[in-house]
């Protein structure tokens, strides 16, 4: 009956001294074999020693039993093992018992600890030298010889032999795993480029194509409600004027991006594949005027630099955030602000030639008094991603203006590295 105090210890499982079947197979052969010399009278003797031949098979059995734990207890079966070994010796030599006891000094430096699997192979090179010399200094003859270099051929050698396999297989694993953390690691990154890109994409479409939507959206539904008034079919007309201009716009920057993802230049590709820059702002502007709805003014403050070399400076990366950062804001404007004045601020910080650049959109803040066309927040999204691409921080909210009006304004700052 267990203490009950005392925490019983795990019994081992019987599963885990099962003997694999190339194990049994070994031992059945080696067992067949040694039964079949011994019955045709291929066993040493020594000489002047009387003892039954049958004796033999003694050592034969233990060290076939021995075999079946090569794997899951290789250093139990090896002294086992090395105890037939010696009883075989005894009552006169079986070369199964012997061609066993090899392969259990083999499967011991193979499937055993590494600890003492590096130091079994050593072992055997002492147990070899003790057999050379103990015998040389007792019978003093050349013939004593012998027995050493009978010991060191079944020890040393499979020994080392063990050894040799073992690092073989210790670096095919660790290739092995190497060549798995490579391909997960592959995977990873096809998965994060796919993933980026899959964003940088939904940032362009959105960039590209909504100002433009945007502004048929809430011309259409003006033009909508203009045809069921008595207003005339002048305003209609300005209304439809606009839906197209966009239209075609719109069109233009669909085949720009299309251009990109299928990397080629149509014959007429020309200015549709450049990047926009902040030099285009004047007519981003003008656009967001023709679109919008009566009682919206639309102001450009330009306050990066008196040169134009400066403004030339900027690196390409950085213009293109700035544009698609007031681009989108005024597209919100127009959705979303009530009519008023729209100012778009583009500075460098303190007014320092290197400074970082900061771009100010600033809107009224209210709800719109005309057409809305629906937003799903990927504007703001898409905005704050690219500012934080280029290390760069978004803020985006209500604040007050210093006579005490409320508004809206979108603050982009954008770290500059100069040429």
């Amino acid at each position: 009956m267990p203490h009950p105090h005392r925490p019983s210890l795990p019994r081992p499982s019987f599963h885990a001294l099962r003997p694999e079947r190339d194990d049994v197979l070994i031992a059945l052969a080696g067992l067949c074999g040694g039964v079949l010399a011994w019955s045709v009278g291929l066993q040493g003797s020594w000489p002047g020693v009387d003892l039954p031949g049958s004796l033999a098979l003694v050592p034969l059995a233990v060290i076939a039993a021995a075999e079946l734990l090569r794997r899951t207890a290789p250093y139990s079966g090896l002294l086992i093992g090395t105890a037939a070994l010696v009883a075989d010796i005894a009552v006169g030599t079986l070369i199964p018992t012997v061609l066993m006891f090899t392969d259990l000094m083999y499967a011991a430096v193979l499937y055993g600890s590494r600890a003492l699997s590096r130091r079994l192979p050593w072992i055997t090179v002492l147990v070899t030298l003790f057999a050379v010399l103990v015998p040389l200094v007792v019978v003093r003859t050349p013939e004593s010889l012998f027995i050493g270099v009978s010991v060191g051929l079944i020890t040393i050698g499979p020994a080392f032999t063990g050894v040799v396999v073992r690092d073989h297989r210790d670096e095919a694993a660790s290739e092995r795993l190497r060549a798995e953390q490579t391909a997960l690691l592959a995977e990873m990154d096809r998965t994060q480029a796919v993933n980026a890109e899959r964003a940088r994409m939904a940032r362009e479409l959105h960039d590209m194509v909504a100002n433009h939507l945007s502004a048929i959206a809430i011309h259409s539904t003006a033009a909508l409600s203009l045809a069921e008034s008595e207003t005339g079919p002048s305003a209609t007309r300005d209304a439809l004027g606009v839906i197209r201009e966009n239209s075609v716009q719109g069109l233009t920057e669909m085949r720009r991006l299309i251009g990109i993802l299928r990397d080629v230049e149509g014959p007429d590709d020309g200015d549709a594949a450049a990047s926009p820059t902040l030099d285009g702002l004047d007519a981003l502007l003008t656009r967001a005027r023709d679109a919008a709805a009566e009682g919206f003014t639309f102001t450009l403050a330009d306050g990066r630099a008196d040169a134009a070399a400066e403004i030339r400076a900027l690196p390409a990366p950085v213009e293109l955030a700035a544009y698609r950062v007031v681009q989108e804001s005024l597209t919100n404007a127009l959705k979303h602000a009530s009519p008023g004045a729209v100012t778009v601020r583009v500075e460098r910080a303190d007014g320092r030639r290197g400074g970082p650049l900061v771009v100010r959109v600033t809107s009224p803040l209210g709800g719109s008094l005309g057409p809305r066309a629906p937003g799903s927040g990927a504007g703001l999204i898409g905005m704050r991603e690219r500012v934080e691409l280029l290390r760069g921080t978004l803020e985006a909210g209500p604040v007050t203006t210093p006579d005490g009006a409320k508004c809206w304004e979108v603050r982009a700052e954008l770290p500059v590295e100069e040429p």
